[in-house]
């Protein structure tokens, strides 16, 4: 009897450390549609570039993005602080100014690193927009702030996701009519170098005791995580699933109930 009271205990608590909202009227629009992982990018339209953003909204995808912040506060979009993978040379994003990054180009094609205000324009009045922060050196804080007045200028519909919950805290604190979300992966077995406290309270979802996010952006991968089970499924906070590279999985993490954000393949239908 008493180990069932302790499990029962336990599991109090861990139900209320992972929960977080539901219910929010943007839900309505976002739930719609099928999401293009970094724009609907292929060989010679790269990833996070104007031109895959086009395609993404011309053919009636809503849109995955990541937003980083230049050393004179420009609002850069493209996945990675490291310029190596995209444009192959040394070099991150937060050292450098918008001139010094505009000398680059992406994956050997003529097109640069685009900004959000240059990226916002595609999509205004037509479909919405994952938009992820990604803090880096501390600057999670002047990001989020100057992603979010960004945001404000255009008629567009977006939702916030970070894997950083300082971020997500903010929101909460400065705009909590904005949906944000807490991205998450199995950081126990991909330590992306975190400490292992942080390893652990990402995976476990537990930063959702002060965040209180309405959607748990997960990795496809590790979808049967039991917190995110109990968060998505027991408080009914909106899953998203990352990222979707087939149609069979596409199908699966629909049928779930989740948002698909996908890459590799195009769907043959862009809303739900």
């Amino acid at each position: 009897m008493k180990i069932l009271i302790v499990l029962a205990a336990v599991y109090a608590v861990w139900w209320f450390l992972v929960h977080g909202r539901s219910g929010a009227p943007a839900w309505k629009i976002l739930r719609r549609y099928r999401y293009a992982h970094r724009g609907l990018h292929r060989p010679g339209v790269p990833e996070n570039s104007l031109p895959a953003f086009r395609a993404a909204a011309e053919h009636g995808f809503g849109t995955e993005l990541d937003v980083h912040l230049t050393r004179d506060g420009r609002l850069a979009v493209i996945h990675d602080s490291s310029l190596r993978r995209v444009c192959g040379v040394e070099g991150d994003v937060e050292d450098l100014t918008a001139e010094e990054l505009g000398r680059f180009r992406l994956e050997g094609t003529d097109e640069r690193i685009p900004y959000l205000e240059e990226v916002l324009p595609i999509f205004e009045g037509r479909t919405p927009l994952v938009v992820e922060i990604k803090p880096a050196n501390g600057n999670w804080d002047a990001l989020t702030a100057q992603t979010v007045e960004c945001l404000e200028r255009f008629q567009v519909c977006y939702c916030l996701e970070s894997f950083d919950p300082r971020s997500l805290l903010w929101v909460k604190k400065h705009r909590p009519e904005i949906i944000r979300g807490q991205l998450t992966q199995n950081f126990m077995k991909e330590p992306s170098g975190l400490g292992i406290k942080n390893r652990f309270l990402l995976t476990a979802l537990f930063y959702n005791l002060r965040t209180r996010p309405d959607f748990i952006a997960c990795k496809f991968e590790d979808r049967d995580s039991p917190s995110v089970r109990l968060c998505c499924r027991c408080w009914g906070v909106q899953e998203v699933l990352w990222t979707i590279r087939s149609r069979a999985d596409l199908k699966r993490a629909e049928n779930a109930g989740a948002l698909a954000i996908f890459e590799g393949f195009q769907p043959e239908g862009a809303t739900l």
